[in-house]
């Protein structure tokens, strides 16, 4: 019987069960920078953006998104009219971690202030994002088969933020946008004020 050998790099034999083949790799679409913006929008068949059926699976990632605003929300929504309304029915959970930095106080509990019943506003990620110069959101979305016409489209998003009051955030969110309707664009925005930097870049997963 062969051994499946690992090291550091993971598996490098795996005879005893035939070849590993079809794994998927990470094709980098589009980035967007934020400079004073009130939003920033993946938009399908607009300025190089991909988000059809050439991906079954789709990968955002957000670095140092920085409100201008203190104590804001960092935000997503879906459509399915080319970015012309941003208001598909979401059902979604949230939950999250939070730690002080003077370690007086920490958490980990479920927030039903923030998941969404069929809500068709914007999906909070990120929650009290502090607008001090070292402060932001840094996280990742994934967005499943959005080009399907039988399937809702499930999304998984995990972030983490500097908040008012000096705590570290970990927030998990996930839910589903409830149309068989194709999802052709994203947008992505602080509740109020803009984003005055960062980058979120997508990519798609083969």
């Amino acid at each position: 019987m062969s051994i499946v050998k690992l090291n550091n790099r993971g598996v490098r034999s795996a005879s005893a069960f035939g070849s590993i083949t079809g794994l998927g790799s990470m094709v980098f679409i589009k980035k967007l920078t934020a400079s004073s913006s009130a939003t920033l929008s993946f938009v399908d068949g607009t300025s190089d953006v991909v988000l059809d059926n050439t991906y079954k699976e789709y990968l955002f990632t957000f670095n140092n998104m920085h409100p201008a605003t203190d104590n804001t929300f960092f935000n997503v929504n879906f459509s399915i009219d080319s970015g012309s309304n941003y208001n598909v029915a979401k059902t979604t959970t949230f939950f999250f971690a939070y730690h002080k930095e003077d370690d007086g106080a920490a958490a980990l509990a479920y927030e039903g202030d923030q998941d969404l019943a069929q809500g068709t506003g914007f999906q909070r990620l990120g929650v009290s994002v502090a607008n001090d110069n070292d402060s932001g959101v840094s996280g990742y979305l994934h967005l499943f088969n959005p080009s399907s016409t039988t399937f809702v489209k499930h999304f998984i998003s995990s972030v983490n933020n500097f908040s008012g009051g000096d705590y570290c955030d970990t927030n998990h969110i996930a839910g589903y946008a409830n149309s068989t309707s194709a999802v052709d664009a994203v947008q992505f925005k602080m509740e109020s004020g803009n984003t005055d930097a960062g980058d979120i870049c997508l990519y798609g997963i083969n």
